[in-house]
């Protein structure tokens, strides 16, 4: 299982925000690249990056801090936010960013998976799937859809998706821990990779996690924090 160091970008800095709403930043760090220059330094083997003024609406904002982040690392990066269109993805995926986390976009057009996949490797393509009360939700987590997780994971398997980002909206950046039942049931229901996000607050969670078929674990304020030793971690995903 991999553990995968977030690093979320909003103005320019790296962040830590509760339940994704701005105004709740709990981290602020002033250089992003060189954050992700530590992580990779502490033995990270990808990064996952997100645009949160691209989610808020300008996807404009930060492109230069992504580059440097680019520039500065060797290990794969992973990212998502503000990729509205499929040139968008393009863009992004021809910069130099390994995968793309497409949300809302795909949900609306299914299509879009399939076109990106076979332009550029399914392997590149990983779709967001965050879920609250059992539901996908979609524009920044505030409109719910008719659908869950496996349900949407199902259809995008059949697109060629890569993996899925499967977040648990109802524990993401509160540090409580979480409920594994709809991952496990995610996971029983496809084949492709699936990495995990919302509430990993412990080792004891990322024990929780190994027990399961689950490819990597994405965290974020429980590492800034200090409540998850980020080589500890790693060792425990192997054990």
């Amino acid at each position: 299982m991999l553990i995968i160091p977030a690093v979320d970008i909003k103005d320019g800095k790296c962040v830590q925000l509760v339940q994704g709403k701005p105004g709740t930043e709990q981290v602020i760090i002033e250089n992003p690249a060189e954050v992700a220059k530590e992580w990779e330094k502490k033995g990270a083997s990808i990064l996952h990056i997100i645009n949160l003024d691209g989610a808020f609406g300008d996807k404009e904002k930060n492109v230069d801090v992504i580059k440097e982040i680019i520039n500065a690392v060797s290990i794969p990066v992973q990212l998502g936010g503000g990729i509205r269109t499929k040139e968008d993805a393009a863009e992004l995926l021809k910069m130099g960013v390994d995968k793309v986390i497409l949300g809302t976009m795909a949900i609306e057009n299914p299509e879009n998976v399939a076109e990106l996949s076979g332009e550029f490797g399914s392997e590149r393509i990983i779709i967001a799937l965050d879920s609250k009360d059992s539901k996908v939700v979609v524009k920044g987590w505030t409109e719910k859809t008719e659908k869950s997780a496996p349900e949407f994971g199902k259809i995008f398997e059949k697109k060629g998706a890569g993996g899925i980002l499967f977040t648990n909206v109802d524990y993401e950046g509160l540090l409580n821990g979480f409920d594994t039942a709809p991952l496990i049931e995610l996971l029983d229901e496809v084949n492709i990779p699936i990495i995990y996000s919302g509430g990993v607050t412990s080792i004891d969670d990322i024990k929780k996690l190994s027990l399961t078929d689950v490819y990597g674990a994405v965290i974020g304020s429980a590492l800034y924090k200090g409540k998850i030793d980020f080589e500890e971690a790693l060792l425990t995903s192997k054990s």
